[in-house]
């Protein structure tokens, strides 16, 4: 019967230590979840290095954008544009827009992406 307790406890002591382990799994992988700060602020620093020129700060278009015929970023009409396609515009470019894919990663690409999208908000 002694054995009988000490294999329940050592059950139960395995089961307590893989629930706290897989609870602090999840806590910090929440955690790295939601903060997306980091990513969003190098999106940022990324647009305003290469697409501000053309597009302006807040997507609107510069003069020099303007005046190229780019779209206001912000629209209706870019908006609706999936994630690939403006992927692709991105990455291999589109009229007067030169492509992007020997200077930007895929990350960088796809951060501009949900930059862009974010737009859409402050119109």
């Amino acid at each position: 019967m002694t054995q009988d307790k000490a294999e329940n406890y050592t059950i139960f002591g395995s089961t307590i230590l893989l629930l706290l382990f897989i609870g602090l799994t999840l806590f910090v992988a929440s955690i790295a979840r939601a903060n997306p700060a980091p990513d969003a602020a190098a999106a940022s620093a990324t647009f305003k290095s290469k697409c501000a020129m053309c597009h302006g700060p807040d997507g609107a278009g510069s003069e020099v954008g303007k005046s190229l015929n780019v779209p206001d970023l912000r629209s209706q009409t870019v908006q609706k544009l999936s994630d690939a396609e403006i992927t692709e515009v991105i990455t291999n470019g589109k009229g007067g827009m030169p492509p992007f894919k020997d200077s930007l990663s895929g990350d960088e690409i796809h951060s501009l992406v949900r930059h862009v999208r974010s737009l859409r908000a402050k119109k």
